[in-house]
């Protein structure tokens, strides 16, 4: 039987690896258990010689509520008062869908207004017009 190379895997910094296991290996990552915000999944492999490798994947957890916010964007230029809409909603715990709070409301959009505004507009020069002619 063949030597097979061991794989540690860290998140993070971490000085004690989180598994250990033999090529190849198929893991199940619970990111139940790691904060909201930026991690670093780091793999080193050893092959029988002594060898290392090493492979970074930067991911980003997000189990918390979500957060949506309406009314200021990142890197905005603002100034006065703003009317900011703020919406968090958890997903629930993914066995059973929660409808009540899990959709954002969100202001009419302004290309729906002007077709609106055009709409009516042509309403009443089409009523004008077969007024006139009458």
């Amino acid at each position: 039987m063949e030597d097979k190379s061991r794989i540690f895997i860290f998140i993070d910094d971490k000085e004690k690896p989180i598994a250990e296991f033999v090529s190849p290996v198929n893991f199940e990552l619970d990111t139940r258990k790691l904060v909201d915000g930026q991690h670093t999944l780091k793999i080193v492999s050893k092959d029988p010689t002594g060898k290392e490798g090493i492979r970074l994947i930067p991911f980003e957890v997000r189990n918390g509520p979500a957060i949506a916010i309406e009314g200021i964007s990142e890197n905005a230029v603002v100034d006065g008062v703003l009317p900011i809409m703020i919406n968090a909603y958890g997903k629930g715990d993914q066995k059973k869908f929660l409808i009540t709070g899990s959709e954002t409301p969100h202001s009419i959009p302004s290309w729906v207004w002007i077709l609106m505004i055009g709409f009516v507009g042509w309403a009443l020069y089409y009523l004008v017009t077969y007024v006139s002619i009458k």
